[in-house]
């Protein structure tokens, strides 16, 4: 008869590894823009443009352009201050 194996996860480790990897793929991914639109940075984010006005948007510390009608951000900037966001989040 088989047992039953138990898994312990350790959640702080999980989430570090979690954070680690996706800043590894953002940097991949980012490598080829110097800006982002809305539209790439709703897809970033994987967030609802309401949603980001609603949560960092108006964060003085989030760098930000309007050119035009258009919103602009630049890639490597807007990447470090979502990261610090992120981790700013968990503490609450």
């Amino acid at each position: 008869m088989g047992g039953l194996v138990t898994v312990q996860l350790n959640e702080t480790e999980v989430l570090k590894i979690y954070e680690e990897k996706i800043a590894e793929m953002l940097k991949d991914a980012d490598k080829d823009l110097v800006f982002w639109d809305s539209g790439e940075l709703t897809k970033r984010t994987c967030m609802s443009w309401s949603t980001i006005q609603n949560t960092f948007f108006y964060d003085p510390r989030f760098v930000k352009r309007k050119i035009g009608g258009k919103w602009y951000f630049p890639a490597q900037e807007t990447r470090q201050f979502l990261e610090m966001w992120i981790r700013e989040q968990r503490a609450r």
